[in-house]
């Protein structure tokens, strides 16, 4: 399970965070900083260090406050976690699929969503079963379901398809992470960490009793250079994913299911 999820501060100051809703005025110096400012810095170190590196004190110091200054600004981490996440979805790509096939607009939302983690691999870490309804997700959440309209799915299907493609390229996002991590971790590619530890894996290993993971082992390793391999597991899993949409985009339409009121 992820540590860290969307919604867990306080949803009333989080929703006035994102809409940027002025508080009263206060008395008192004029404010230097403003949120987005503070956003950018927060987002730069979990774009270079991980979520772990995003304190409220490391924000502070890299502004050049005290802790209890930028308590002026954002309540908290988990509020300061909301903006982040929703400042990542409004600065996705959005692109025009207009006209194009169903398959062609689907892949592109994927797309999209997998630049983002690449871009933001700390958002593919987070849980967001309570996601931050700021304009960055509602703009996203509009333009993928214009990918989705006119196929012949009602509204409940249409969310639950794009939920069911966005959590494999989710899922994927987090994988290649992970890849990435060990990688760095080891100092070793996948051939150079197999090669230093095949010795030990002979000695240990008998294939007569493991046939058919030894079979399939060697075969996917020796077409994917590894064990696992992202490019080919999103690959792959893209392909299956729209297939599976493929049975009720391209159902016949008395199985559909009712139009949309």
């Amino acid at each position: 399970m992820t540590s860290d999820r969307s919604g867990s501060g306080d949803p009333a100051r989080s929703l006035k965070l994102l809409w940027r809703v002025p508080d009263a005025p206060r008395r008192g110096p004029q404010q230097r900083l403003n949120i987005d400012t503070v956003v950018a810095v927060a987002i730069g170190l979990a774009d270079a260090d991980g979520l772990d590196a995003v304190t409220m004190r490391r924000v502070a110091q890299r502004l050049g406050v005290v802790p209890m200054t930028l308590y002026t600004y954002v309540p908290g981490k988990a509020e300061l976690l909301d903006l982040m996440l929703d400042t990542a979805y409004l600065r996705m790509p959005r692109t025009d699929t207009a006209g194009q096939p169903w398959r062609a607009r689907l892949t592109a939302v994927a797309e999209e969503n997998r630049a983002m983690f690449e871009e933001h691999p700390w958002a593919a870490t987070i849980s967001t079963g309570r996601p931050p309804l700021g304009p960055g997700l509602m703009a996203k959440y509009e333009h993928e379901l214009s990918a989705l309209d006119g196929l012949g799915l009602d509204d409940v299907e249409m969310d639950a398809a794009l939920t069911f493609l966005l959590t494999f390229v989710q899922a994927n996002a987090r994988s290649a992470a992970e890849a990435r991590a060990a990688r760095q971790e080891s100092a070793m590619d996948d051939a150079q960490w197999w090669a230093a530890n095949a010795p030990l894996l002979e000695k240990v290993f008998d294939p007569t009793a493991y046939p058919t993971a030894a079979r399939v082992g060697t075969a996917a390793g020796s077409a994917q250079g590894a064990a696992y391999s992202p490019e080919h597991a999103w690959e792959f899993g893209l392909g299956r994913v729209l297939d599976g949409l493929a049975v009720l985009i391209d159902r016949p339409a008395e199985q559909a299911g009712p139009e949309p009121r």
